[in-house]
């Protein structure tokens, strides 16, 4: 194990759930022999990873004692690992960092003109996407679609009665494609990789339920009607020989969405929830619709614009603001971000991380800028080389760790770890964080532990990566950072083809159970100076 340089430390420690706590600075940490608990905590973690399963798998381990700055245990902390979600911690912190806790986004409609003395709007209206990800949800300032209606509602306030321009949905935000990069094409179909834009309702997802019918399979619906879907039925009913299979496919950069196969039998309905083909439309269409229903006339045509095209009139010096709604605080944003997992958020998160950094003019990472994307990484990179986490042991190439181009090393996510625990918005990111048999992808994993111990880590996984990196505070009063990486890992297959147990997930839980076990095992010592 190499050494690490010691640094001071900050020894007054708060609760997890109610402040920061204390810890290292970002910097390599010093080793030295640890009690018999410590000790034999390295032989049971040891030769747990070493099972024979994972002998073509890669673990990667770093436990931190937040306390003295000692490592508890390590297992090749220093080398790269894929994190998927594990990506959003350092997302989240860049975002708190640059943005601060309390930033909002802003969702605003403009015309190009005022109304005659008729109500009559001879100009266009323009709908301007300010990157709020929680537009048209229960996460959101407005509940479902309602912030479409408040928006039309100012404009009947202002007198409007008809509009014979066109509405402008502008999705022109951030420059760039509309998914991370290293995102995979397959995954571009499904909820979990919507299209990310300035200007993006629902999540940028629609549901599609497929029901039998009264004379033959199937029925299918799309929610909301909005999307702006277009639907082959393809279906048929089933047979005895082929009881299911229902297959839904939409190609890539296409509105059309092909419904074949068949229901099992016996079953009435499925729901599908899946990424919808233009979030920005479906955004311009609700808003239509809203100016439909509260009485407003509108004769033009619906305009998406997105990145690379541009539109004079979108800067036009006499655009008249009508009004705008407002995400919550970033603070808001993180439960459901943090909690749920979210890719949308934690890419917009970047993204506006990016902007950000992008107005400052500073710095250029060595590379021209030309997504905003990639002003994002820049002010990442920047920030993590400040903790003094170089390229060797972080590299990121979007958001939200859907991409397998993303690499960390477990020391550098408990160098961050450690750095969030002492910054002034510390409490925002951990309370935020899933927890222990209560919340989150964590509300059904570790609830087994003493009530008093208290996990709250992020998750991660995608096909063969599985990692989980956070906090514990232990009944005895320890605070510890882990990250723990398992990469490359095959699931042994049962002769029946099921996966054969346990879930990789329990594999990580397991590890922080023999840490937690550890930890409480000793009593709490005065915090000791690594310093030597």
């Amino acid at each position: 194990m190499c050494e690490r340089r010691a640094v001071v430390l900050v020894l007054a420690m708060a609760l997890l759930s109610s402040g920061p706590v204390s810890a290292r600075m970002a910097a390599a940490r010093p080793q030295g022999a640890g009690p018999d608990a410590t000790r034999a905590l390295a032989q049971r973690i040891d030769a747990f990873i070493s099972q024979r399963r994972f002998a073509s798998a890669r673990w990667g381990i770093d436990v931190l004692d937040l306390d003295s700055g000692r490592t508890i245990y390590a297992h090749d902390p220093g080398k790269m690992f894929v994190p998927a979600s594990n990506a959003k911690l350092y997302t989240t912190a860049l975002a708190l960092h640059l943005l601060g806790p309390g930033v909002r986004f802003s969702t605003a409609l403009y015309a190009t003109g005022r109304p005659d003395p008729h109500g009559v709007l001879t100009g266009n209206l323009i709908l301007r996407g300010g990157g709020d990800p929680a537009l048209g949800t229960n996460t959101g300032a407005s509940d479902g679609q309602e912030w479409a209606h408040l928006l039309a509602q100012r404009l009947a306030d202002d007198g409007v009665v008809r509009v014979e321009g066109d509405l402008i949905a502008d999705d022109t935000r951030f420059r760039g494609p509309p998914f991370g990069t290293g995102w995979g094409a397959g995954d571009l179909f499904a909820s979990y990789a919507p299209a990310v834009g300035g200007l993006t309702t629902d999540e940028g997802a629609m549901v599609v339920t497929v029901s039998r019918a009264p004379r033959r399979c199937c029925a299918i619906s799309v929610r909301p009607k909005t999307a702006g879907v277009r639907i082959v039925n393809l279906t048929v009913d089933a047979t005895p020989d082929d009881p299911s299979s229902l297959l839904l496919y939409r190609p890539i950069g296409h509105r059309t969405l092909y419904v074949s196969g068949s229901l099992p039998i016996g079953v009435r309905e499925r729901r599908f929830v899946l990424a919808a083909p233009d979030p920005a439309r479906m955004a311009g269409y609700q808003l239509l619709d809203a100016l439909h229903e509260i009485g407003i006339r509108f004769d033009g045509r619906l305009r998406v614009l997105r990145w690379p095209h541009k539109d004079p009139l979108l800067d036009g010096p006499h655009d008249l603001q009508i009004g705008a709604v407002l995400s919550p605080p970033l603070s808001q944003l993180l439960p459901h971000m943090l909690e749920d997992s979210d890719n949308l958020y934690a890419q917009t998160l970047l993204l506006q991380s990016g902007l950000a950094w992008q107005r400052k003019g500073e710095g250029s990472c060595g590379w021209v800028l030309h997504w905003t994307e990639q002003w994002g990484t820049c002010a990442l990179r920047t920030l993590l080389g400040q903790l003094g986490i170089n390229r060797e042991q972080a590299h990121f190439t979007e958001g939200s760790g859907l991409s397998r181009q993303d690499l960390v090393s477990p020391r550098a996510t408990v160098t961050l770890l450690a750095w969030i625990a002492r910054q002034t918005w510390a409490s925002t990111l951990i309370d935020a964080l899933p927890r222990n048999g209560q919340s989150g992808t964590l509300s059904n994993r570790l609830e087994d532990l003493p009530p008093d111990d208290r996990i709250q880590a992020k998750t991660g996984t995608l096909a063969h990566m599985y990692t989980l990196s956070g906090y514990l505070k232990t009944a005895a009063g320890r605070h510890i950072a882990f990250s723990i990486m398992l990469n490359n890992y095959q699931r042994p297959i049962q002769p029946d083809g099921n996966w054969a147990p346990p879930d990789p997930t329990q594999d990580l839980d397991a590890i922080v159970r023999m840490v937690a076990g550890a930890a409480s095992a000793q009593s709490r010592r005065p915090a000791q100076s690594p310093i030597r």
